[in-house]
């Protein structure tokens, strides 16, 4: 009996997540080796996990973008709507990423790449990583 509330407190959880969708219109979803190779190319990515999260682990040289905080700033018109964004959250059962990528499309960014595996898959193939602020970009400003 003292193992069914611990079993509920481990599985609610997982239980509650909310799958993130396959694609987002107007933006293309790409897979850790093909945001592998945006990263090599110089695409910015965008973490949009709250501050927290960014500060355990990311990809090495992304900008912090809380979609709950700063994200919003995406939205101001002199920012270049050119720059590839690579947009990523946790994983496929964050649904953050699709979210921020769909705004991104609306204010009209033109190269806006979803990164659905978000930042678990990066790190298990062991891809750059960041981790803590040092020599990392919190966010950015005009």
């Amino acid at each position: 009996m003292r193992l069914l509330p611990l079993l509920l407190l481990c599985v609610l959880p997982l239980a509650l997540a909310e799958e993130a969708p396959l694609s987002v219109k107007g933006a293309t979803t790409v897979n850790v080796l093909q945001a592998k190779r945006l990263y090599d190319y110089g695409a910015l990515f965008i973490d949009v996990r709250p501050s927290a999260e960014w500060s355990w682990g990311h990809v090495h040289g992304a900008v912090h973008l809380d979609l709950a905080d700063r994200f919003a700033g995406l939205a101001m018109p002199h920012w270049p709507r050119h720059v590839p964004l690579v947009i990523y959250c946790d994983s496929d059962v964050c649904p953050r990423g699709a979210l921020a990528a769909q705004l991104a499309v609306s204010w009209g960014y033109k190269q806006v790449f979803y990164f659905r595996d978000g930042y678990f898959a990066w790190q298990l193939l062991d891809f750059p990583l960041g981790k803590g602020v040092e020599g990392e970009v919190l966010a950015f400003s005009p």
